[in-house]
């Protein structure tokens, strides 16, 4: 599923024109990134959390070149599945494979 039919999806469920979709959509995307942007935590009860790790620097290797690569300290946007969600994803999985 992409962007456009999380859209579709949202503006059937909802009764809302493909437009007002688009726009809540867009802006609950945008209020996740500036929270995570300004070094907070998002979290979705039942759904999960966003939030953003800090990676430490390490040593890759240039597969071409096989040298050493300094890969430096970054931050990581990272997704961790609540407990809800996790059922679900489970439960799906087990009734697939019956």
């Amino acid at each position: 599923m992409n962007k456009e039919d999380m859209i579709s999806a949202l503006s059937k469920k909802t009764g809302l024109i493909r437009r007002d979709a688009e726009m809540a959509f867009d802006t609950v995307f945008q209020i996740i990134t500036d929270a995570l942007s300004a070094g907070e935590k998002v979290q979705v009860v039942g759904f999960g959390t966003f939030e953003v790790k800090d990676r430490a620097p390490r040593v890759g290797r240039n597969p071409r070149a096989n040298t050493p690569v300094i890969i430096p300290a970054c931050k990581s946007p990272v997704f961790r599945a609540g407990k809800a969600l996790k059922e679900v994803i489970d439960n799906t999985k087990s009734r697939n494979n019956i």
